[in-house]
């Protein structure tokens, strides 16, 4: 991206102003692909994944293609993602590379050239990252991020069961630091919390360190503490529609923060296609059932 564009937050909040909060995930599942009459290989993913663009790209705010769906099929799968990033991108849509990629030093600086760096042909606009290597291990992401005008998703709290085990486990011992304030006592997820807002400390407008947190996550949002008014970045909130979350669910998790929130679903929108014409009309209803 050229030097002082506007910052992925920026972006992303004038988006979320005109569109509304909606981001549809591009989830290529066998099943899927099958009810489409695709096949189950890379030229099926790359047409489904072009067809959701086609039909949702002037609706939804964010397109979310799921990475592990189009790996499963080797290079092929990576070259189909490759070419449908630089269409959504040719056409100003903005996305976001589900990769959940987390890891030390040198591989995570190689994991954030190929989502983050200007002219890398796997470059969204926005990446998912996985922290449980330490927030801090994710500094050649955040940097990256933040020199080339792009954002991050990091995971917060899931909605799967087994994600309570660690992100609601309470940090013991030294403990880690969010600017003066220690975090020993607190649940991982509200370390987490703390530092993606502390990341945004110096933002002008909607920063762009995000966080993934489960629609349906509400009691625990509140049992643990996490202060999601303080974050000042987006929040990817996987699980409408399909998952069982909607309007009343959005507003019981984020509450006060619900102006931050990407509304995230997939297969219910999904389901409607291959035919254009309804992939759009069901991106339009769940933009209504949001209260868009």
């Amino acid at each position: 991206m050229q030097h002082g564009s506007p910052t992925f937050g920026a972006r992303l909040a004038a988006r979320m102003q005109a569109r509304g909060s909606l981001c549809v995930g591009i989830d290529p599942h066998p099943a899927l692909l099958s009810a489409w009459g695709l096949g189950d290989d890379a030229a099926g993913c790359e047409r489904f994944a072009l067809t959701v663009l086609d039909a949702v790209g002037e609706t939804a705010c964010i397109l979310k293609p799921q990475v592990a769906l189009f790996e499963r099929h080797g290079s092929a799968g990576l070259a189909a993602l490759e070419r449908f990033l630089a269409a959504a991108a040719d056409q100003g849509v903005l996305t976001i590379a589900d990769a959940k990629r987390g890891d030390i030093g040198s591989t995570m600086a190689a994991y954030a050239d190929a989502w983050l760096r200007d002219g890398s042909a796997l470059a969204a606009d926005a990446v998912t990252l996985n922290p449980y290597l330490g927030f801090e291990s994710l500094r050649p992401a955040l940097d990256l991020a933040a020199g080339t005008g792009r954002g991050v998703f990091v995971l917060a709290l899931t909605s799967n069961p087994e994600g309570a085990d660690i992100q609601h486990a309470q940090v013991r011992g030294a403990g880690a630091v969010t600017g003066a304030e220690s975090t020993i006592g607190h649940a991982v997820a509200r370390v987490i919390a703390d530092a993606a807002a502390w990341e945004n400390r110096d933002a002008v407008g909607l920063g762009s360190v995000g966080l993934v947190i489960g629609a349906t996550a509400g009691a625990a949002v509140r049992h643990l503490g996490l202060d999601l008014g303080q974050l000042n970045g987006p929040i990817l909130a996987p699980g409408i529609g399909a998952q069982g979350a909607g309007a009343a669910e959005l507003a019981d998790t984020f509450g006060a923060a619900s102006a931050l929130v990407l509304a995230s679903a997939s297969r219910s929108i999904l389901a409607a296609g291959p035919d254009r014409e309804k992939l759009r009309a069901a991106a339009e209803q769940a933009l209504a059932d949001l209260g868009n």
